[in-house]
């Protein structure tokens, strides 16, 4: 099981990977006795945080998020990609068949098999489960906060906005999400998904896809 999880994170003394891992084991030693976390498939989350510090603004991102700050002169677009890397025999089988097919559903079995096999393993792709060394994988960095105007996190089910279904560039998908907010561009991307419900058009495993929207102004 995949969840998807964002922070804006204020005066912290932990930065964001420190933070993320100490919440890892914490909720890991809660369960160690109940569950079995060391099994391939056990719950896991995707993870963006955004943390003020001081006069800087830091950032994390662990699997497929992704987090877009807009500065005076740059758009920073940072996608935790790394699980589209995996699976990719069986990914392609996947998304040649027709949504709601039999060959489909037991294709995506395979596929979601094989891409468990590659999850929090060198050459693989990263996430938050219950290895808090994960973090230490996540996608990080620091920036001035001068310069920043406004940031959006996006889950995976969210982005397909741009990418696949190209109905926004990401600077314009900010001035959407500005101008009429996170609920009417996912309203866009499930017309979007409902027109093409078979999958064909856009190939993709999952006609629809979970769509959370964060947007901070700096």
């Amino acid at each position: 099981m995949q969840h998807t999880a964002g922070f804006l994170v204020n005066n912290s003394h932990l930065a964001p990977a420190g933070a993320l891992a100490a919440a890892i084991t914490e909720t890991a030693s809660a369960h160690r006795n109940t569950c079995d976390l060391g099994h391939p498939a056990t719950p896991s989350a995707a993870v963006a945080i955004l943390q003020i510090h001081k006069d800087h603004l830091r950032y994390l991102v662990i699997g497929d998020v992704t987090l877009i700050i807009e500065m005076t002169d740059e758009l920073r677009i940072i996608t935790g990609s790394r699980v589209n890397a995996t699976a990719s025999v069986e990914r392609a089988t996947v998304d040649a068949l027709p949504s709601g097919s039999p060959e489909k559903a037991a294709a995506l079995v395979r596929m979601k098999h094989a891409e468990l096999a590659s999850r929090n393993v060198p050459d693989g792709y990263w996430i938050a489960a219950a290895d808090p060394t994960a973090t230490s994988h996540a996608l990080t960095g620091e920036m001035p906060l001068r310069p920043i105007h406004r940031a959006a996190m996006l889950t995976d089910g969210a982005a397909r906005a741009v990418i696949p279904f190209k109905l926004y560039g990401w600077p314009d998908l900010l001035s959407v999400l500005t101008s009429v907010g996170p609920g009417a561009l996912i309203a866009e991307v499930r017309a979007a998904e409902d027109a093409d419900s078979d999958g064909l058009l856009q190939p993709r495993n999952k006609i629809h896809d979970d769509a959370t929207i964060a947007v901070v102004n700096v």
